[in-house]
């Protein structure tokens, strides 16, 4: 049994060190993949993936911790296809490579949650500046966003159609849709819980740092272990996942005044304020199921 854990870093991530640990204790020969370097090549009437130099990609599986960074359309499908290649010649990829798209698109993931019925904020994404002006005057508090983003990194959090016609017009100059959404207050915190097949391993707060409204680890909010998870949240995750059929995610889950509203559901999550919080490493449980898959 072999796994490959992809990603774009020239070093591999402490995720991606995680899980490659998490197989090589318990016997599953585990290799480190840069996407950038996996390449398509037709020969000999067959088709094949290639990893640098090397002839052929031979792994049961492969868990895909990030597509890497893309700065053109021409860039993310070729890694899409060599990945779906892959994925069509029986390697068990995971995340599911257009799960992973869907749930990459912010837009994409809220809609397909929303027609299940799972709760989420009144969002659009448009083209047009003046609309993204009028909706800040109709729904107050707005948050603007990158279509496809992480981290918290670039939101805006605005109630001045100024700022939103200033923000919008600044990003579709540069071919950005604008994605927007009412802001939903929260007690100055949010919720991650961290899934793996059918099981919550656990969920944590996200408090955000004083002065602040972003509750993003990497913005500095403070993870703090939620010692019972009530099951109206376990639904609500657990159905979040399967509705946009991934193997494991992360979900961002709001305090709203009417009840719990997904944020976004991320199908690379990081771990590290999780781990912080619960003690959990999601490596370990991520391997343990992977392993049960290829088996089944």
């Amino acid at each position: 049994m072999r796994v490959g854990i992809v990603h774009d870093s020239p070093v591999p991530t402490l995720s991606s060190r995680q899980l490659m640990l998490a197989f090589m204790k318990r016997g599953v020969e585990s290799v480190y993949f840069r996407i950038s370097r996996l390449s398509i090549v037709i020969d000999e009437d067959r088709a094949k993936v290639i990893y640098g130099s090397e002839e052929g990609v031979s792994t049961d599986s492969l868990i895909i911790r990030s597509l890497g960074f893309i700065a053109t359309l021409e860039q993310i499908f070729r890694r899409v296809d060599t990945l779906k290649h892959l994925e069509l010649s029986g390697t068990l990829i995971i995340n599911p490579i257009d799960s992973m798209l869907r749930a990459r698109d912010k837009y994409a993931s809220i809609i397909t949650l929303n027609a299940t019925g799972i709760k989420v904020p009144a969002t659009a994404v448009v083209e047009d500046v003046f609309t993204a002006v009028e909706l800040c005057r109709k729904w107050g508090d707005v948050v603007i966003k990158p279509m496809m983003g992480s981290m918290g990194y670039g939101s805006i959090k605005t109630s001045d159609p100024d700022i939103v016609f200033t923000v919008a017009k600044t990003w579709l100059t540069h071919g950005q849709p604008v994605y927007i959404q009412k802001y939903i207050p929260k007690p100055e915190r949010d919720i991650r819980v961290f899934v793996v097949g059918n099981e919550v391993l656990g969920a944590y707060y996200r408090y955000a740092p004083k002065g602040c409204w972003k509750t993003n680890i990497a913005q500095g909010a403070k993870a703090v272990k939620i010692e019972r998870i009530d099951d109206e949240l376990v639904e609500m995750s657990l159905k979040a996942v399967k509705t946009l059929k991934l193997h494991y995610a992360g979900i961002d889950i709001g305090e709203g005044e009417d009840g719990y509203v997904v944020f976004e559901v991320n199908a690379a999550p990081q771990w590290s304020g999780f781990m912080s919080a619960t003690g959990i490493n999601p490596a370990e449980k991520i391997a343990d199921y992977v392993i049960k898959l290829l088996k089944s």
